[in-house]
């Protein structure tokens, strides 16, 4: 790290009157959860590709977790995936991810891998699969309970794919059905996540298919309900910034799925196709994060930030690293913004003024800055680089190929 290049980022920081200090304790308070699917075999609908190294269950999974942890210092959670993660005992499951100095995150359901789900989960016209779906949901509750998490992270794969195949206002009825009987069976610290999707892999309708939908559920459901934005679930050119602006001004916008993707699929490294969009994003939540209403301001501060990326060509370890200093990256441009500036040129109605205050902040350079924070955490100052000198890479090969995959 140059001591010299900090001074010249510092300086030049403190002329345009932004407080360094008060970024550098934002960013080392920031926190990205590590999805446990991130590090397993993974693929597209044509092949699932087998990399040598990657884990055998739900323990090396964590264990891989923890490696990203160590190096980047920002990823204390990983999220798990049922029945993918399903053990014998949960509660060693946690007291194993607590040795390695992390904790078990999000519990995400998985009701679209079911041969009794072809036509739906919750959704599905015949009872008996709602039911099961359903006391699949209430499992997962109980999971939480038992590994200490507070988060049940829910996408659902229901739709159709053909006019007059199924009772669209009938499926609504059922899937708030579910929703209302999972609620009911949370504690009260825990939050329901609700992710949508627009389309995929039901292709004429989804009963989840905008954060509309998703967010009259959470609605209906109460306080505890809040919506999910993934952001490689949404139409090309959608303003995904707009729909977190006005999900944060309702306060209920709970959480992220931190991805990427280019026409329809979610899982690119994050900001490898649209990083300014991501930090857009981030500007909406430290927007709202100042804001006068109290409210606005908690749930802009209550925000659980994911990756959810299947890695299908790429090295898992490193892909998830990848991902995640992106993620600080433009987080932390963000943090640069001048948001007095970019108000008063609001309120003079100086459209290029605006602009500029917000874009110019996407252009620093943030390594300067980036490097000190992780120096002052204790952390590698290029983790990426800490990791392959780790030979930790080699150390994993003996796990051999045919690792868990989804």
């Amino acid at each position: 790290m140059s001591d010299k290049a900090y001074r010249v980022f510092e300086e030049q920081q403190k002329e345009r009157g932004i407080d360094l200090e008060k970024v550098k304790a934002k960013l080392k308070s920031f926190k990205v959860e590590t999805p446990s699917w991130g590090y397993g075999d993974s693929g597209t609908r044509f092949k699932v590709f087998k990399q040598a190294g990657v884990p055998r269950n739900p323990f090396e999974k964590i264990e891989d977790a923890a490696q990203v942890h160590r190096l980047t210092g920002i990823c204390p959670s990983v999220a798990v995936h049922i029945p993918w993660d399903k053990v014998d005992d949960y509660e060693k499951l946690k007291q194993h991810a607590a040795q390695l100095g992390v904790s078990i995150g999000a519990v995400n359901p998985n009701l679209f891998q079911d041969d009794d789900y072809m036509f739906g989960s919750v959704c599905n016209s015949d009872p008996n699969i709602r039911r099961k779906a359903t006391d699949h949901l209430l499992e997962c509750v109980e999971i939480a309970k038992v590994t200490g998490s507070d988060l049940i992270s829910l996408w659902f794969a229901d739709g159709t794919n053909y006019p007059g195949q199924a009772d669209i206002r009938k499926r609504k009825h059922w899937m708030l059905e579910a929703l209302t009987e999972l609620y009911q069976a949370m504690t009260p610290d825990m939050r329901m996540l609700i992710e949508y999707k627009f389309f995929e892999p039901a292709f004429y309708h989804t009963d989840l298919a905008d954060w509309g939908m998703a967010f009259n559920m959470a609605t209906k459901l109460g306080e505890q309900a809040q919506v999910l934005v993934d952001t490689g679930h949404h139409a090309p050119g959608t303003n995904v910034e707009h729909i977190v602006a006005y999900l944060l001004d309702e306060k209920k916008l709970g959480g992220f799925h931190f991805n990427s993707r280019k026409y329809a699929d979610d899982d690119l490294i994050v900001g490898a196709m649209n990083p300014y969009e991501l930090f857009l994003i981030f500007y909406q939540m430290i927007d709202a994060a100042a804001d006068p209403d109290r409210e606005v301001r908690q749930t802009a501060e209550n925000i659980a930030y994911m990756i959810d990326q299947s890695h299908c060509i790429e090295p898992k370890i490193p892909a998830m690293i990848r991902s995640v200093l992106n993620v600080q990256t433009q987080y932390a441009k963000a943090l640069l913004i001048d948001l007095e500036k970019v108000r008063k040129a609001q309120r003079d109605q100086d459209v290029l003024a605006a602009e500029h205050a917000v874009r110019e902040a996407f252009e620093l350079d943030v390594t300067p800055l980036l490097q000190v924070v992780r120096e002052e955490m204790g952390v590698p100052v290029d983790p990426m680089k800490a990791y392959f000198a780790s030979g930790y890479a080699d150390q994993i090969l003996s796990r051999g190929k045919g690792g868990a995959s989804w």
